[in-house]
């Protein structure tokens, strides 16, 4: 305990010219007596503290004593401090330890180094949650973000569509998508033998971590299975297609309006526009009811040709909107 404290004394002084007594104590949480103490214990190990008394006197480290990172940039010292996400950390329990490390990262730069912190926490901030929700922070957060630290194996009790499952998993990596956590983790299917699945965190309901560890594949990359997990999902939901024209503008804002994975490959798929510039394309949506919402925003910068059924719900929807426009009159 007092040789961690020791530690952290010694590169709290290298990261700061000097410290008064009552801001390591506060630091350290500690008393000013302790840190007398502990002032004297490095003295006598041979770290060079120096105390210069007085009203405005502190405590500061003597002849250039500091552990230095060679080589390291200006632009590498900020892009080191925008690696960490604040809210992710904390929810993972990790707060304290990524605190430790910056301060450690702090005390080894050199001089000049010293402002990248602030420099970049005051250009850059990275809001992970979606808009219009309060994030919540999964009960089971933490417990599973050790066991994926530790490489231990962990018994789950998941809520999914048809019910509730029982899983033995090996826990490989936590993702943070807009706000909603996710666990990809290694689980004996019992067919196909091992395979890698997602969890949502929210859906566990009970979570114990096993005594024995697991060995990692050494070909598991966490982000390339991520990618692929989530170009799978967003082509999986695509089951259904409908045949639109498109303006020059509806062309432009197709992206925005729907799925984008089936916009690219509609769009990629479009023949030369007509005449009046306008193209005919076959949008892959996920049902016939979300294409009906989503085209809608288009307003009259797309036509939808088939399915017939849709188009006649857009139909009526644009002779609706021109009845309330012409007034109940029809003038």
């Amino acid at each position: 305990m007092r040789a961690a404290r020791l530690i952290k004394m010694v590169l709290l002084l290298q990261s700061r010219p000097s410290m008064t007594a009552a801001e390591l104590a506060r630091e350290l949480e500690v008393s000013e007596r302790t840190v007398t103490r502990d002032a004297q214990a490095l003295s006598e190990a041979g770290v060079p503290v120096y105390a210069d008394r007085g009203r405005v006197g502190g405590y500061r480290l003597v002849g250039g004593y500091r552990t230095r990172l060679t080589g390291l940039a200006r632009s590498e010292a900020e892009a080191l401090f925008l690696s960490g996400v604040p809210g992710a950390l904390r929810d993972m329990g990790l707060q304290d330890v990524a605190s430790a490390a910056r301060l450690k990262v702090s005390a080894a730069l050199l001089p000049s180094l010293r402002d990248a912190p602030d420099s970049a926490a005051q250009r850059f901030h990275l809001d992970a949650p979606a808009w219009f929700r309060e994030p919540e922070t999964p009960a089971l957060l933490s417990a599973v973000a050790e066991a994926v630290w530790d490489d231990r194996r962990i018994g789950a009790v998941y809520r999914r569509g048809d019910g509730v499952v029982e899983r033995e998993l090996e826990p490989y990596g936590l993702v943070l998508k807009a706000g909603v956590w996710y666990l990809c983790a290694r689980v004996d299917t019992g067919v196909d033998g091992a395979a890698f699945r997602t969890y949502r965190i929210d859906r566990f309901d009970a979570v114990e971590a096993r005594a024995e560890r697991f060995a990692r594949d050494p070909d598991f990359d966490l982000p390339g299975h991520w990618a692929a997990q989530a170009e799978r999902f967003a082509r999986s939901i695509l089951r259904a297609e409908v045949v639109v024209r498109l303006s020059a503008e509806g062309v432009r804002r197709l992206p925005h309006a729907g799925d984008p994975l089936g916009a690219r490959e509609a769009l990629a798929g479009a023949g030369a526009p007509d005449a009046g510039g306008w193209v005919t394309v076959t949008l892959p949506v996920e049902s016939e009811e979300v294409a009906h919402a989503q085209l809608t925003a288009l307003g009259p910068e797309a036509e939808v040709l088939a399915p017939a059924g849709l188009r006649e719900r857009l139909a009526a929807d644009a002779a609706r909107l021109a009845a309330l426009y012409r007034g109940t009159d029809g003038s």
